[in-house]
């Protein structure tokens, strides 16, 4: 499985590189508010970091769009930024007609706030490169994840799609795991969920009896 980091924060995004070896960056309106630079100036920072390699870094086109020729247009415009760039567009009608367009053009689609199976398979029947399902939100309204995730997995599979299944809005280590084991190809979080999900006290105890124990034998 891969991990995306969830993120504009162009030191943290570094940071995650350098450390965790993160396979690619996921953005969204959120995150470039958070970063308190302008949308395009942040994006190119980020494709920046990602030069001559093969990560990608999705970045989504403006929330108010909900044509095909917007969709299009924007599309086109954010992937001639960096050639790592992997567009994203809201789960919405246009999208499922303009992500054929824009492959024509070999631009990837990430199609994104997805929180049904059906929504996902109609994106991955359109040629969408990712489909992004939100765990997190539904989870936080006491909606079951699990199925989801594994029902758009099997569809994928059923039917042979080249869609890879990138589990978002991931929150906590159980949604990893059961992301993971549901046969998801990513997911994206945030550093500090990453760096929660795998502590664990019992590992911390451990090291504390360890260190114990070596300080009183003898090493040589």
């Amino acid at each position: 499985m891969k991990f995306f980091l969830d993120s504009a924060m162009v030191d943290e995004i570094a940071y995650a590189l350098d450390m965790w070896n993160i396979d690619g960056v996921t953005t969204n309106p959120r995150h470039v508010q958070a970063s308190g630079k302008p949308m395009l100036q942040v994006i190119r920072e980020i494709g920046r970091l990602v030069e001559g390699t093969d990560k990608t870094v999705s970045v989504e086109v403006n929330p108010h769009y909900k044509t095909v020729d917007e969709f299009v247009s924007e599309g086109r415009k954010l992937a001639a930024i960096h050639p790592n760039f992997v567009i994203k567009l809201h789960c919405i009608e246009p999208a499922f007609k303009a992500i054929p367009i824009l492959a024509r053009d070999g631009i990837r689609v990430n199609v994104t706030l997805i929180f049904s199976a059906t929504q996902a398979l109609a994106a991955m029947r359109a040629g969408a490169y990712y489909v992004s399902p939100f765990i997190g939100w539904k989870e936080a309204n006491a909606e079951e994840t699990c199925s989801l995730i594994e029902d758009i997995v099997d569809i994928r599979d059923n039917y042979g799609f080249e869609t890879q299944v990138l589990v978002a809005a991931v929150r906590n280590g159980r949604q990893i795991a059961d992301a993971a084991v549901a046969g998801a190809d990513i997911v994206t979080a945030a550093l500090a969920v990453y760096k929660d999900a795998f502590d664990h006290p019992y590992t911390r105890d451990g090291l504390v009896k360890f260190q114990e124990f070596w300080d009183k034998s003898r090493y040589e």
